[in-house]
């Protein structure tokens, strides 16, 4: 199997091209290339001064770093890249911890997990199929 490249383009002097920590990782770092604090309960945009050429077929979703979330309360609010897009790449994070959180230039603060998205065919219908769940929602199949 052929591996999907993903082309990245520095468009800030301080910025890092993502790295995957580890064999077999998932997700590659992001690094922040500004000094930031974020305070408790706010949102926060944090650039990362690249940008980057996708394949065809796949998209870049933005996820929490799992230390940042479990020792400060740092998660990732969203965060899709296209194939198409070609501006910087920017995170927004929250902080739902008990205190502000300081980001320092070139500390990682996310990670980017490539994935496929075929394009449906999207139609409207008078009617769907009954299925199993039907149109149960929150809570639907218990605690």
């Amino acid at each position: 199997m052929k591996k999907p490249v993903i082309k990245f383009l520095k468009i800030s002097s301080s910025a890092q091209i993502p790295t995957y920590a580890h064999y077999g990782d998932a997700g590659f770092d992001l690094y922040s290339t500004e000094k930031l604090t974020i305070k408790r309960g706010y949102v926060s945009l944090v650039k990362t001064g690249i940008a980057s050429e996708i394949p065809d077929g796949y998209f870049i979703s933005f996820r929490g770093k799992s230390g940042l979330a479990a020792k400060f309360g740092i998660d990732v609010l969203g965060g899709v890249i296209d194939s198409t897009y070609r501006g910087e790449w920017v995170v927004i994070l929250i902080n739902l911890g008990q205190k502000k959180y300081k980001i320092e230039k070139g500390d990682k603060i996310a990670q980017g997990i490539l994935q496929p998205c075929p394009r449906a065919k999207i139609i409207e219908t008078k009617k769907l199929k009954n299925s199993v769940r039907g149109q149960g929602r929150f809570g639907s199949t218990g605690k």
